[in-house]
């Protein structure tokens, strides 16, 4: 059942996401355009900073796009069929311990509402909730050691349904935003597979096709194009010299980060990001 007024929870991300931007929330608050008509995330992830919007600005359009095919179908479930949904992964909370979780991980025919509900299964009980597919993009992180996972939440996902409503959500690249954001109405906001500090420090893989060196070239061009059209534009990444040689032309904002996933516990810490926007004198927010 649905949650009452008095015990209903804010929106929030359903899915646990390296690099979400849940905890950076507070640092980013100050540099978010105060009004716009329609948002879009080309790169959806764990949505914080969408769901963050829908408690604190007014009425607006949303236009949520990933190129992560499993991802948007979850999301889309969420939206339209969360009683079912629900029903799904209360199954999978009575059903999970190692062995289930291997041979759901190595089921890769599932569709629909059962592909959403695997889905997120495996992102509650694997290990650190990393998202990770090999080269065939079939999804291969080991099993977390968690005593008792939450994979069902039904509060917080019939909140999360309630805020998708009226929201679009589908399958895109993130060069299709240039079909849509035209103006000054339109906010942007770019969480892109973040540039490695090192050469071991790639250790995601998004898609079968990794996000590449090009890739972030590709998208710093379309970033450009959208803020010399006056859009509202922001996007993180990590702080290093590439990636502040090419937004050197742009707002660049030092944004300091926990760091959780990495096997060595000693190299868990506070790292420096970057947050990038519309210099100031091009884009006025």
């Amino acid at each position: 059942m649905s949650t009452t007024a008095k015990d209903k929870v804010s929106p929030r991300p359903f899915l646990k996401w390296a690099g979400g931007k849940s905890k950076l929330i507070a640092q980013y608050e100050t540099f978010f355009p105060k009004e716009f008509q329609t948002y879009y995330e080309p790169f959806l992830g764990g949505g914080a900073v969408f769901f963050y919007l829908k408690q604190t600005r007014p009425e607006f359009k949303a236009i949520l796009t990933d190129i992560n095919a499993d991802l948007i179908n979850t999301y889309i479930c969420v939206r339209d069929r969360v009683k079912d949904l629900i029903a799904c992964l209360e199954e999978h909370q009575q059903r999970h311990n190692s062995d289930y979780y291997y041979d759901l991980r190595n089921c890769h025919t599932l569709k629909g509402l059962e592909a959403a509900a695997r889905f997120i299964y495996l992102n509650k009980t694997c290990f650190n909730g990393l998202y990770r597919v090999n080269p065939k993009g079939e999804f291969n992180v080991p099993v977390g050691k968690y005593k008792n996972p939450k994979i069902s939440n039904p509060d917080l996902l019939y909140t999360v349904s309630e805020a998708l409503q009226g929201v679009e959500i589908a399958e895109r690249s993130f060069e299709a935003v240039l079909d849509y954001a035209k103006t000054s109405n339109d906010f942007v906001y770019f969480d892109p597979p973040y540039y490695p500090l090192s050469n071991t420090s790639e250790f995601t893989a998004y898609t079968r096709d990794a996000f590449r060196k090009e890739d972030q070239i590709r998208l710093k061009e379309v970033f450009a194009k959208l803020a010399s059209q006056g859009v509202k534009v922001m996007l993180s990444n990590s702080d290093c010299e590439f990636i502040r040689e090419l937004y050197k032309d742009f707002n660049i904002e030092d944004i300091l980060a926990a760091r959780y996933i990495n096997s060595n516990a000693k190299k868990r810490g506070m790292i420096s990001e970057v947050l990038i926007s519309a210099s100031r004198d091009k884009v006025l927010f």
